[in-house]
């Protein structure tokens, strides 16, 4: 074969290679949501971003688009260092001031509860990345108002529970127990988990019902599935990039379900081996060449 046209084969054989790797896509996965107590944006994810059930989680589309809630792990702020209330005003705890998030600040009493008693409680947060850190869980006061927006001063000074989370998550969840204390009606369940690997935190809104009267009179908040999390996690636009610390996602049980198989590794792996065609091929060219 020609010497050019030797170098014509691997510069190809190069460029194909490229060209599928190009093709990678990238990990669509942020960082994680409370799912007990359900919170606000995990319970409209769950009714199905196309097509909510519930009137408010209907209205939250409406004015804000699926977006918010097929990115349902990335309720953050990347440099919050533990500033939270110098970056949050009262107002906007849910969303972390965020404006893609505004919709979770409205004072409603029609978001989806989970009902709740006084004493222990089984915290689960679903997680797509495991972080080193904090997680604290704060409930309002006795006496709280939900027609009200969200203040700092409506959250009691004693946490129920205090969570310090690891790189790695059990099936994908970080599970822990704290103590409820005596409540009536409608309340939120609030949560800051500030990484300690990194400047960058997560915050969450639940609603909870405490009693059967308040139970009865509000649309009970149900989780997503694991099948229903990986059938949106295409739409995701959130990446956990560039962020810091260990960022891997935690295997899930086998009961979780499965992605469809792809090609692209398969194809990944042939133009990798043409590549290496290509690039012998110019080399064992020139080398007789220079013979």
């Amino acid at each position: 074969m020609p010497s050019t046209r030797r170098t014509a084969a691997g510069v190809a054989a190069l460029s194909a290679a490229a060209a599928l790797v190009g093709l990678t896509p990238t990990t669509a996965a942020a960082h994680g949501a409370v799912f007990n107590p359900v919170s606000r944006i995990a319970a409209c994810y769950a009714e199905n971003p196309e097509s909510p059930d519930s009137q408010v989680c209907k209205d939250l589309v409406a004015d804000s688009g699926t977006q918010p809630l097929y990115d349902w792990n990335e309720v953050n702020i990347a440099n919050a260092d533990g500033n939270h209330q110098a970056l949050i005003p009262d107002g906007r705890l849910c969303s972390a001031n965020r404006e893609k998030y505004r919709a979770l600040d409205w004072a409603r009493t029609d978001w989806p509860a989970t009902p709740v008693s006084t004493g222990s409680f089984g915290f689960n947060i679903r997680v797509t990345a495991p972080h080193s850190g904090t997680m604290t869980m704060y409930l309002t006061k006795a006496g709280f108002d939900p027609t009200q927006p969200l203040k700092w001063s409506d959250l009691d000074a004693t946490p129920v529970a205090v969570h310090h989370t690891t790189r790695t998550a059990t099936d994908g969840y970080y599970s822990f127990t704290g103590n409820l204390p005596a409540r009536s009606g409608r309340h939120i369940v609030y949560m800051v988990w500030q990484r300690n690997d990194s400047p960058e935190a997560f915050y969450s809104c639940s609603d909870v019902t405490f009693g059967p009267a308040a139970a009865a009179t509000s649309a009970r908040a149900e989780a997503p599935s694991e099948a229903e999390l990986a059938a949106g996690a295409h739409m995701s636009t959130v990446s956990h990039a560039g962020h810091g610390g260990d960022e891997q996602p935690p295997a899930l049980s086998a009961e979780a379900a499965e992605a469809p198989a792809s090609p692209l590794p398969l194809a990944l792996a042939g133009a990798g081996a043409l590549a290496a065609f290509g690039a012998g091929s110019l080399l064992l060219g020139r080398r007789r060449d220079a013979s």
